[in-house]
């Protein structure tokens, strides 16, 4: 068998923002406490105001930068990176990350923030098959895309399926879409594996446990 080499998408993949951009939002007046506290919902309903664009831009500049130690670990990812590490998988970590965010005027470096991150949360466990120097960020998405041809994914996971059905997305490569929110997507795509958790990311790249 081939031996894996598993990309996974940093934003809303392994970090997740969902109270925390309800805390921002609330923060700063964008929201009513009723809007779920998911991602997707606050986004959309900060979007409906007026130059909501513009709000939630400043919204992820904060929550990808200053406030990104408040981010959380997605659940049963500890338990994916630990099947990969017993499998000797290799792990790469490959993000859509500017150095900085346009909107954000601390200039807070994104990057930096990423990986202290991921630091600060023990993703860097021996254990775990990821490493430091295996974290890598592209400017574009087309970075990020030939970023997981060159390094030769066997599988990718991301919680944009915009990302994986690029044309220019490399031909062969297992597409997860990580998509826990209930509801979404509300149909299949073709040539996508869509799944709900981690242990469901498990479950497709290894396989069920005997």
């Amino acid at each position: 068998m081939r031996a894996r080499v598993i990309g996974i998408d940093l934003d809303n993949t392994i970090a997740t923002y969902d109270g925390l951009f309800h805390r921002l939002a609330l923060e700063h007046g964008l929201i009513d406490a009723e809007v779920p506290a998911r991602k997707r919902s606050v986004r959309d309903a900060v979007r409906r105001r007026e130059e909501g664009d513009l709000h939630w831009q400043r919204l992820q500049a904060v929550a990808y930068g200053a406030r990104m130690p408040q981010a959380a670990v997605a659940s049963g990812l500890g338990g994916f990176l630990a099947r990969c590490g017993d499998a000797g998988a290799t792990v790469y970590v490959i993000s859509h990350r500017t150095e900085y965010a346009r909107l954000d005027p601390d200039r807070v470096p994104l990057r930096h923030a990423a990986v202290d991150w991921m630091r600060a949360q023990g993703l860097f466990h021996p254990g775990f098959g990821l490493r430091e120097d295996g974290v890598f960020f592209g400017a574009t998405r087309a970075e990020k895309i030939a970023c997981v041809g060159r390094l030769g994914c066997t599988h990718f996971i991301d919680d944009l399926e915009e990302v994986l059905l690029e044309p220019a997305f490399p031909d062969g490569v297992v597409k997860i879409l990580y998509a826990p929110e209930p509801g979404w997507p509300a149909a299949g795509l073709d040539g996508i594996r869509v799944v709900a958790h981690w242990s469901d990311v498990n479950e497709v790249v290894f396989g069920r446990r005997g």
